[in-house]
């Protein structure tokens, strides 16, 4: 086979821009994707001539001007703004936690209220909240916490809020005006036809090879290129010299409605632990459809197994302990590299996973 400069493993965000940036500097690529297509889990499919996000919601936000920038050279992206509703037990609250949430839980009108309305409830938690329990009182008190965090949260972890830690939480947005905007970053949108219309450009200079998994002969693909850029589980990598990192999934139950909008959001929590399912997606909101039927996927939190798509690291103390001791393994690897969400586990937003793949070709190139 032909030689390369780059072997890339992994498709997502992070290898396609690793491959995008090293085709820009005459640098020839193979890159391999276990998967049947390429996009890792930003990929897309059309069903009854929607874009469906095959593996769970992705809204891309951000901060960033040079991130926004650079994905804006390379799709066209539309002004979806996520603003996503809850459901607890048949009573819908607007997200994120704002005046109309406020609103809707106790009946403030003015953000006075609803400030002291917190405030006298947060005064429960004295100290240094220990656990993502305490920490969510600390911040919207109980009623909320109650209501819209404890149960979803318990679903989407598979287990009690407090034996989950607190950073998992301390970036809740809270705000005090009639703002249903999720985000607080001033960029947002989604592609134009779907992230493959990203991930196609970024690749489209790279020899690409689906349905083909590296750990099945690493010393054979390794051979191909003078360096390897890694994207997968870290873990796997090392044979789980160390054990098996912990990682939550998720299953989706999609379907074909022939009704032209069924819920009128594309994200519907479910905060109730009798809904067996976190949330409800409508993708044709996405890009403000309007074709005759819809496509909605249920979500169903669930502890990851062989086999299974590893989406959540569950970064408690164990399992960063354990991390550690695979990160030092990767420091001695010679001529490959590792990066993106399951090489570092870590909990990635798509434009922090694009600034570290930048960061690390600015050092290559």
């Amino acid at each position: 086979m032909k030689h390369y400069d780059y072997l890339i493993v992994g498709s997502g965000l992070f290898g396609a821009v690793v491959a995008n940036e090293a085709a820009k500097h005459g640098k020839s690529c193979l890159v391999l994707e276990r998967r049947k297509h390429t996009g890792g889990n930003v990929y897309c499919e059309t069903v009854e001539n929607i874009v469906v996000h095959r593996y769970g919601a992705h809204i891309f936000h951000t901060n960033d001007k040079k991130v926004w920038d650079y994905v804006n050279e390379l799709a066209t992206f539309n002004r979806y703004t996520n603003s996503p509703v809850a459901n607890y037990k048949g009573k819908l609250y607007n997200m994120p936690f704002n005046m109309n949430t406020f609103y809707q839980m106790w009946g403030v009108t003015t953000p006075e209220e609803a400030k002291a309305k917190i405030a006298e409830q947060r005064a429960e938690i004295t100290g240094a909240p220990q656990n993502l329990e305490e920490q969510a009182i600390s911040l919207v008190g109980r009623d909320i916490y109650e209501t819209l965090v404890k149960d979803y949260t318990q679903k989407q972890w598979g287990r009690p809020c407090t034996e989950l830690p607190a950073f998992i939480i301390k970036r809740l947005p809270v705000r005090f005006t009639f703002d249903n905007n999720y985000f607080n970053d001033p960029y947002q949108g989604i592609p134009i036809g779907g992230y493959n219309v990203l991930i196609d450009k970024m690749l489209e200079k790279a020899d690409v090879l689906t349905g083909v998994d590296f750990m099945d002969d690493p010393d054979a693909y390794r051979s191909l290129a003078d360096t390897v850029v890694y994207t997968g589980t870290i873990d796997e990598y090392f044979g789980y010299r160390f054990g098996k990192l912990e990682y939550r999934t998720v299953r989706f139950d999609t379907e074909v409605l022939d009704e032209e909008n069924h819920q009128g959001v594309a994200v519907l929590n479910y905060t109730d632990s009798d809904t067996p399912y976190t949330r409800i997606i409508e993708h044709k909101h996405f890009e403000f459809g309007t074709q005759p039927k819809t496509v909605i996927s249920k979500e169903y939190s669930v502890s990851w197994e062989d086999g299974m798509e590893p989406y959540y690291p569950v970064n408690n103390g164990e399992n960063q302990a354990l991390y550690a001791k695979y990160a030092a393994l990767a420091e001695q690897e010679k001529n490959t590299l590792f990066g993106g969400r399951l090489a570092e586990y870590k909990y990635y937003d798509m434009d922090k996973v694009i600034a570290s793949a930048l960061a690390l070709t600015e050092k290559l190139f």
